[in-house]
Formats: C-alpha cells, structure tokens, sequence
C-alpha cells in the first residue's frame, strides 16, 4: 500500500506529469521505494478515480498532451492518516544472504567475486549519496523539510556504510577459510 504513499508524496512536492513522477523515482524517491513507468501511471490512475488526485486543467486543449496531476485534500488527509499511523518493521529479505547460506551446505564457488563486485557497487552508492548529501544539503538548509529529506538520505549513507563494513568482513573471513576438499 506504499507505492500511492510515495506518489502522493512526490505530487505535494510538486505537481507532475507521471512522466515527470518516473523521473523523480529514478533520482530520489527510488533510492529507497522503487517503482516502473508502467505501476506509477496505473496507481495515478487508481489516486485519481479515488477521488485523492486530479489532473491538472492544460494551459491549451491538445491530442496527447501530458497530464499532469496534483494532490486533493482527500489524498493529503489519507497520506497525512498513513504517515500518523504506526508500522512494523518489516523482516529483510536480502537474496546475497541467501546465497552465502546456501554456499554454507552446496560450496562457496562464484561467492567471493560476488562478494567483491556487491562492495563495489556498495561504495558506488555511498559515493553518488556523498555526493547529494554535499550539494543538496549544505549549510543553511535546515527547514522542517531540509531536515527530514536529510535524515532519508542519512539513513541510505547509514546503510551504504553498514553493507562496505559487512562485506569487508566477509571478504576478510572468505580469506581465512579452508580449501575446499
């Protein structure tokens, strides 16, 4: 029930196209709630026959024209009932972890450059998240908004950080196991 949640947020942000939603997805929003073209613009259409979002008027009446939509205030009393409401924690699911379990009974082959080419990708993200953290927040920026945007961010570089110290460790460990018989 997330995905509706994301894109009512994203459209109290700024109202968009569901072109435009794609591109935020893919430059924020998705770093920690991912969604295709396809599910975005088959959920505006459930917000807006819902009653929470509505297209916006075009500036001029054209064949094919983008839609863009903004936010009710049906669809910020539920987000604001969502965001209010408790959750728990859901359990993780990672499928690396998985397969350090299963190489635990059928053999570590393959594992270890896994291992390596994951840390990589690991340092890769902490690096772009640096490097938003540095633009996009910088001294000054401490509005009510600025402040939980980056606590967001704090919390990928946070995670980022625990998977490159995880898998340095697991490296380290792989070193120290025996030769396979």
């Amino acid at each position: 029930m997330s995905l509706p949640h994301a894109i009512l947020t994203a459209l109290l942000e700024k109202p968009s196209s569901g072109l435009e939603l794609t591109r935020r997805f893919d430059r924020s929003i998705g770093y920690f709630w991912s969604a295709t073209h396809q599910q975005i613009y088959r959920e505006l259409g459930r917000l807006e026959s819902d009653g929470l979002i509505r297209a916006l008027p075009a500036e001029q009446p054209a064949r094919g024209q983008k839609k863009s939509y903004e936010v009710l205030p049906a669809g910020r009393t539920e987000l604001a009932r969502w965001t209010a409401a408790s959750q728990d924690p859901k359990p993780h699911r990672d499928v690396l972890l998985l397969r350090l379990r299963a190489a635990a009974v059928v053999g570590t082959e393959g594992m270890e450059a896994d291992l390596r080419r994951h840390l990589d990708l690991h340092r890769r993200q902490l690096a772009e998240y640096r490097e938003i953290e540095e633009r996009d927040f910088g001294p000054g920026r401490d509005s009510v908004r600025d402040r939980l945007q980056h606590l967001v961010l704090r919390a990928g570089i946070d995670l980022e950080t625990f998977w490159i110290q995880w898998l340095t460790h697991a490296l380290e460990e792989f070193q120290e196991l025996p030769a396979p018989d």
